[in-house]
């Protein structure tokens, strides 16, 4: 990294953070600058702490050189509450703890890196979760969750963030750090902070002597409302200590920092009935909340006919959403218990109920998980429907309010009168109608000054009809931050919100602690620092920046994460707008590390996408319009010439083994290390390649057992790299020996075509982005497998499953002739083979104790995951899927490439994998089994041979 690519307070921060982990680069400073917000703030550094004594360096840094400090975590917020221009701090990495507190579950001890979904995977086994359950729960992370006092779809109020933590630790702006599971510190906050103290007291006591006050506050919190500071602390608690770590809750960063929490968990009801109910118009549906409150409902989804109409091309559907009439509305209902009987106790008194419901059809409730999953599926899927045919350049705005629930009918109809008014034609309403709380999503460009003006006297007409007519909050559980700082007065008050500002003047006196959040003094503060989403490309323009994907990505530690990519993207269009050609160019040449070499393509974050962006394939597409005419030459001199390659790869990992194995395991590490820095390109040796043994050396694969005569009949097609490769514990076999054994136990006939040497499924040049080596690879492997099968009378049974999912993906780019060769072949990747056609005929006659699975990207995406754990399963005891389990960021060959990709990709799973010992380590793919056993320290092979081992005579 050059030293003049650093901002000056970068420089100033390395002082007391270790220069890894200050990041001021241009780069850095563009990838890290937005939210998931509609707001831009451009930071100065971005820091990673890892312990409380750095969190209090930089609050004393902060002090010290009067820069703002702004403290992020999976940045999914939407009110832009986690950006600055000042210092960004982000605790995504090295603050992800989750412990338990019981054997019971009935409390989790968590750090604010930790990832919702992460923490509620871990209590499923004890049926507990935690209370919060934002639709972001598979992103957003504690710290955030606990900062905005997040809620959701089934806790309500009094399962959110603010009722279900039971201790939190935190430290102040003035470096001071309290707990308040330790009694002492009840006593040493009084004298350690006296003005924190005192002015808690006094605040509190200000607002019990007002009964007009105190029963506001009371009557406001009787629905969601994250406007402002939970000013119920006041009213629920009468120590300071426990005041402020609860005015902490929901206090959006600006008070201080979280460091760890204990949550009281809730139960997760096994047993659940879920029904979307349709009504006549969205004032009977309405009416319809507080009975189904009554029964107990756990959720009531709330959707208008304009959210409805934006999911009804999604496939499966029920063809009622599309002929509903133009008032028509629905609820999405669903019932949970522990156990059946309970379950079905309150099946019966809806059916009591229903009569009085106003339905437009009968209730059909459904107990099935993949349907369940599927009405889900449309509930949350309106969002995104939204964002994915909006115009580009244009922002979704998802804005979150509530009203009393005996209004909402009322307050909707106007609401959507707005709508009309302000030019919204487009816009949606949803949400948890239990609680009062809606949702509305609206389009907007802020390109111009009418656009801007535009939003402006929509939000002022929003704020009157919210708190004026129905005295409503303007922010339900999405928090306060710049959007809505500038109307906190007009919801709560000139008392109530002079309460706040004393409160944040105390404890932050600088006003250093994320600035212009929750307290702003410029009441148009919600109309500056907009984000602006300039014309790019497809990918790039579908993307609304929401963080979604970030967790899925193997390089999101190491270097930009799938929305980190885009938003460069978004700056450099702006800076060659602009002009700015120096800043551009320099913003460009590390993208090429960042944002290009160290993607995997995996495309495991299309699967978190809300609106479906596989941030690989624009990786794709960049590599190859930056090819050189020279590389492009190589990549289609290597295509036509594969089968001289195969054999020069077999020889020469034969002979790296071989000098290994003469000069010691780390002489070839060690050679190309020394390589690498005279020509980059150039792999890192790994131990785990070994070379195939001589009996399966290039042109020889035939099967080498006695041959049988079973009515089944398969075209095996060995993958190019398994057919030069061995196992590195085993040398003397390699994958192919494994795959005939297991097909010839279970009686079915393994044919390998004489001329398979040379052939490919095209992925090394497809995820390189050469696309004519691509092409043409692909298409003549095809005419092969189309030739040996017969006209396809054979299945095709690949052995590592990313050359299945690239086969699966060639269709488009297959000739006309081609492409009707595909439709005519049966293909099949080693887990279905398994599943469909040798279990049926083999006989499991010994089974592992434990054993762990690594399944590999393209299972996942294949929809192949269950079906590797069925297989499992049979074959043993006990099957564990590591919960960190993810990309391993291997890429086919790019993890020799860059092995700090791989090693910082499955540094989470090695690390929960090597918590125990198992007596077998699986998976599906070669170089995916190489990065998990360099990782683990333990060999992964295919899941073939764990069948082999489970099915083989001894």
């Amino acid at each position: 990294m050059k030293k003049h690519d650093k901002t000056e307070t970068g420089k100033a921060l390395e002082v007391i953070i270790p220069e890894s982990r200050v990041k001021s680069r241009l780069i850095d400073l563009v990838s890290y600058a937005p939210d998931a917000g509609f707001y831009y703030l451009l930071p100065k550094a971005v820091v990673q702490p890892v312990s409380e004594e750095e969190i209090k360096a930089l609050f004393a840094f902060s002090k010290q050189h009067n820069i703002p400090l702004t403290f992020r975590a999976a940045g999914t917020s939407l009110s832009g509450q986690s950006i600055t221009d000042g210092i960004l701090v982000d605790i995504s990495q090295h603050w992800n703890g989750i412990k338990m507190e019981d054997l019971n579950g009935d409390g989790v001890r968590v750090q604010p890196g930790a990832i919702g979904a992460m923490v509620n995977a871990k209590l499923k086994a004890l049926g507990k979760k935690i209370g919060p359950d934002p639709a972001s729960i598979s992103s957003a992370m504690i710290g955030g969750i606990l900062s905005n006092n997040a809620s959701g779809m089934c806790c309500g109020v009094s399962k959110n963030s603010y009722h279900t933590t039971r201790f939190i630790r935190f430290i102040l702006p003035n470096g001071m750090m309290f707990s308040t599971e330790n009694k002492d510190d009840y006593s040493r906050f009084k004298y350690a902070c006296a003005d924190i103290y005192d002015k808690l007291l006094e605040l509190r006591e200000r607002i019990h002597a007002d009964p007009a006050l105190f029963d506001k506050i009371r009557r406001k919190y009787k629905t969601k409302n994250t406007v402002g500071y939970s000013l119920n602390a006041f009213v629920d608690f009468s120590d300071p200590l426990d005041i402020l770590a609860h005015l902490l809750i929901g206090g959006e960063g600006t008070l201080g920092f979280i460091s760890e929490a204990v949550l009281d968990t809730v139960p997760d009801y096994p047993e659940k009935a879920t029904a979307l109910l349709y009504f006549t118009d969205i004032y009977r549906a309405c009416d319809a909340i507080l009975p189904l409150k009554m029964l107990g409902a756990e959720a009531v989804e709330l959707m208008d006919r304009s959210a409805l109409r934006s999911v009804d091309s999604l496939e499966g559907v029920p063809e009622i959403v599309r002929t509903l009439p133009a008032p028509a509305a629905a609820l999405l209902v669903e019932f949970q218990a522990y156990k059946k009987e309970q379950l079905q106790e309150q099946m019966d008194a809806f059916n009591r109920l229903s009569p009085d419901l106003s339905l437009l059809f009968p209730a059909l409730f459904t107990t099935d998980k993949n349907e369940q999953a599927f009405l889900w599926k449309i509930r949350k899927g309106m969002f995104p429907a939204v964002g994915a045919v909006r115009a580009s350049g244009t922002t979704v705005i998802l804005e979150d309010i509530a009203f009393p629930v005996e209004k909402l009918g009322n307050a909707i109809a106007d609401l959507q009168q707005l709508f009309k008014m302000h030019g919204y034609q487009d816009a949606i309403i949803f949400g948890h109608a239990k609680d009062g709380n809606i949702h509305f999503v609206v389009t907007q460009a802020f390109d111009t000054r009418d656009e801007i003006r535009r939003y402006d006297l929509f939000i002022r007409d929003v704020v009157t009809l919210v708190v004026n007519r129905y005295d409503g909050a303007l922010k339900a559980e999405h928090g306060t931050g710049r959007n809505m700082a500038p109307f906190v007065e007009a919801e709560w008050g000139g008392e109530l919100y002079a309460i706040m500002k004393e409160l944040k003047q105390v404890i932050d006196p600088s006003d250093l602690l994320n600035p212009g959040v929750i307290i702003n003094t410029d009441l148009t503060a919600h109309i500056k620092d907009l984000k602006d989403l300039p014309r790019v490309e497809e990918e790039v323009d579908k993307c609304i920046e929401c963080g979604f994907c970030e967790h899925r990505c193997p390089s999101r530690n190491i270097t930009l994460t799938p929305r980190q990519r885009i938003v460069v993207r978004r700056e450099l269009r702006r800076l060659t707008a602009s002009g700015n050609y120096s800043r551009h160019n320099l913003l460009l040449e590390q993208y090429q590390y960042d944002g290009l070499d160290t993607c995997a393509v995996d495309g495991l974050c299309a699967t978190a996408c809300p609106v479906d962006i596989n941030t690989g394939s624009l990786v794709k597409r960049l590599r190859s319009e930056n090819h050189l005419p020279l590389q492009k030459n190589m990549a289609a001199f290597v295509a036509r010439n594969f089968r001289l390659i195969e054999k020069a790869v077999y020889y020469g990992l034969r002979t790296g083994s071989f000098i290994n194995s003469i000069f010691g395991d780390q002489t070839m590490r060690r050679f190309t290390l020394v390589l690498r820095k005279l020509i980059p390109a150039i792999p890192l040796w790994n131990n785990q390649l070994q070379g195939a043994p001589s009996k399966r050396r290039p042109g020889i694969y035939k099967p080498t057992l006695q041959e049988v005569s079973g009515k089944l009949k398969v075209l095996y097609f060995p993958a190019c790299i398994n057919r030069v490769m061995g196992d590195a514990s085993d040398p003397g076999k390699n994958i192919i020996d494994v795959f005939i054994a297991a097909s010839t136990n279970a009686g079915i006939v393994v044919v390998i075509p004489d001329d398979i040497q040379g052939t490919c499924c095209g992925q090394i040049f497809s995820s390189k982005g050469y696309n004519d080596a691509y092409v043409k690879t692909a298409n003549e492997t095809i005419e092969k497998l189309y030739s040996w099968t017969d006209s396809g009378q054979l299945p095709v049974v690949l052995d590592i499953s990313s050359c299945t999912q690239t086969f699966y993906q060639s269709y488009s780019i297959l000739s006309t002739p081609n492409k009707e060769k595909f439709s005519a072949l049966r293909i099949l990747d080693s887990v279905e083979y398994i599943r469909d056609m040798v279990l049926p005929g083999a006989t499991i006659r010994r089974k592992k104790k434990s054993i762990v699975l690594h399944p590999v990207c393209s299972l996942e995406k294949m929809g192949l995951n269950a079906v590797l754990k069925d297989i499992a399963k049979q074959c043993a005891d006990e099957v564990i899927i590591p919960l960190n389990a993810g990309c391993c960021g291997m890429a086919g060959d790019r993890g020799f490439l860059f092995p700090e990709l791989t090693a910082s990709a499955t540094a989470e799973e090695a690390a929960e994998v090597s918590e125990e010992v198992y007596d077998g380590y699986y998976s599906s793919g070669k170089t995916c089994e190489i990065a998990l056993s360099e990782a683990v320290k333990k060999n992964y092979t295919s899941i073939l041979y764990l069948l082999d081992d489970c099915t083989r005579l001894d």
